[in-house]
This record gives structure tokens, sequence and C-alpha cells, in this order.
């Protein structure tokens, strides 16, 4: 994947005017990336409102997505109202769940037919469900920390290699 187009796929193009719909994300391509090209975009820092068409993409709510990568309500208020990028932290915990949706979207890319699936909103609800290979844990209950989205991702991987127990 270029670099131009992983890197805009966190990276506000407009510094002062607000956009009047979010970017699209590039989830596959965070997913493919180095994870040198990763660090880099959690350097560079997500913009508020890449997490908000993340949360568009997925079906959920603010404060489920909150909820779920631990981001503070009123940081994400004032970084949202002031059009500010987020925190160091916090944008390495997005770009983590953006890589998992271009994880699952690749994996159905390349296990057959991925013609109207959603990647973003089967994660959604597959991040909700308890599964025995995390002890009966829901994977959402992970997604705060980056060990636990490695391990969360190590659970998809093994599910796609058919080792999944």
């Amino acid at each position: 994947m270029p670099r131009q187009s992983i890197e805009s796929a966190n990276r506000k193009t407009l510094p002062i005017a607000r956009r009047k719909s979010p970017p699209k994300v590039d989830y596959k391509g965070i997913f493919r990336a180095s994870a040198a090209e990763r660090v880099q975009l959690i350097r560079q820092r997500v913009a508020p409102d890449v997490v908000d068409m993340t949360i568009i993409d997925m079906g959920i709510t603010k404060s489920s997505l909150y909820i779920t990568l631990d981001f503070p309500p009123s940081t994400m208020k004032r970084k949202t109202s002031k059009d500010e990028l987020l925190p160091t932290a916090l944008s390495e915990r997005m770009i983590g769940l953006q890589k998992l949706i271009g994880q699952v979207q690749t994996m159905v890319e390349e296990s057959g037919n991925p013609k109207g699936f959603n990647a973003a909103h089967w994660i959604a609800q597959w991040l909700e469900q308890p599964l025995g290979a995390l002890g009966g844990q829901k994977p959402a209950h992970f997604m705060d920390t980056i060990q636990g989205q490695e391990l969360v991702s190590d659970v998809l991987a093994r599910m796609q290699s058919g080792a999944y127990a």
C-alpha cells in the first residue's frame, strides 16, 4: 500500500475548516501497513472526524466505542469541539481497532465472497460475543490495551486458519 494512502486514512487535510463529512478510513491499508508505518500514523495522531467515521462504519454509538477503547468522554468532547488531534495513547488504540477491521476485511476477501460483507459492522458485533478462546470473556474487554488488541487479533487469525478452539 502506498504511504500516501495510508497516511491519508488518518490525517486531516483541511487544517482549519471542518469537513462536511468525515473521511473514509482505509482499514485494509492500515492492516497491511508495516509496524513502522503504523507507528508513524500513531505519532501523527488521529483526528476526531476519523473516530466519527469509524463509529459510523461500525454502526455503534460514541459511548460504546469510548467504553471499549477506554476513551475519556470529556477528553473526546474537548478534542472534538476544538477540532484537535487525539493524544498518542488514544490514537494508538484507535488505529489498533482500525487494524482489526482491516484484518477481518482482508480475511473475508482471501477466503471467498466479500460481496455485501461489512467488516466494521461484523467486528462491532463480534467484539461483544463471549469467546471460549478468551476464557469466556468478550473481545471488547481486551481492546483498551495494545497487548489486548494483539490477543484479539491472534484469535481472529486462528479463526481463519481453523485452529480456533
